[in-house]
């Protein structure tokens, strides 16, 4: 596994993952932003194809059922928005897409980043908007698809209230951000969920699934990854 060291004044390292894709590393937390084990791989498993996919299959983001409604935690490098971005175009599907994140990247990363869209024109245009857009703005990508991020923290954040379709859980594991993992924080995730929405996240530890059904959120287990044995994917009741 190689890896690119930024300059000590970014504290972070881009890390290339089992699966050719890159990751960061913040020796601060000794966290990856993704699994080492293969970014992009862990990514479609938990959100695309366990998240979006199946919502996609319905039939969701066709004009006639109106957009995908999605809402991520730990917006990142953006690599789930541009997976996201990509699945959503083959089927030609609508989506809205708002994106917390409280640590924007640094221009140096981004850079280092970018190689990873070079062979798809629209992804590579879509990674370098959403990398230069103002915060809080509204950025249209091919015309159907609406995406926003947004620099608050999700405990302060106001959401709308039974909005989302999908909530894609991407934060940092719960033991190095405890404070994103509680039920006060999925009581306010389940506030915002339209009824039937998913919740999907790579973590299946525990605490975190009693959390979520003592929000009212319904849960399950679902295979993980390679290097993982197991995800949660949660759903509101319809």
């Amino acid at each position: 596994m190689s890896n690119e060291q930024l300059g000590t004044e970014s504290k972070i390292e881009v890390r290339t993952t089992a699966d050719g894709s890159p990751t960061l590393y913040v020796p601060a937390l000794d966290e990856h932003y993704h699994s080492h084990h293969g970014a992009a791989q862990e990514s479609r498993h938990v959100f695309i194809e366990a998240g979006l996919a199946p919502l996609l299959a319905a039939g969701l983001g066709q004009p006639d059922e109106g957009p995908v409604r999605i809402l991520e935690i730990g917006l990142g490098t953006g690599l789930n928005l541009l997976l996201t971005l990509e699945a959503a175009i083959a089927a030609q599907a609508i989506i809205v897409y708002d994106g917390y994140e409280t640590t924007p990247l640094l221009p140096a990363i981004v850079a280092a980043l970018a190689p990873q869209w070079q062979n798809n024109a629209l992804l590579k245009t879509a990674f370098e908007q959403l990398h230069t857009a103002p915060w809080d703005e509204m950025l249209v990508i091919d015309e159907v698809r609406f995406v926003t991020k947004i620099q608050e923290s999700i405990q302060a954040a106001t959401l709308p209230a039974s909005y989302y379709n999908l909530i894609y859980f991407d934060a940092f594991a719960p033991e190095k951000q405890p404070e994103l993992w509680t039920e006060d924080v999925f009581t306010k995730l389940y506030a915002a969920a339209a009824p039937g929405a998913v919740l999907v996240s790579y973590c299946a530890q525990g605490q975190f699934r009693r959390n979520l059904r003592a929000a009212g959120w319904l849960t399950e287990k679902l295979p993980g990854p390679p290097g993982k044995r197991e995800m949660t994917r949660a759903r509101k009741p319809a």
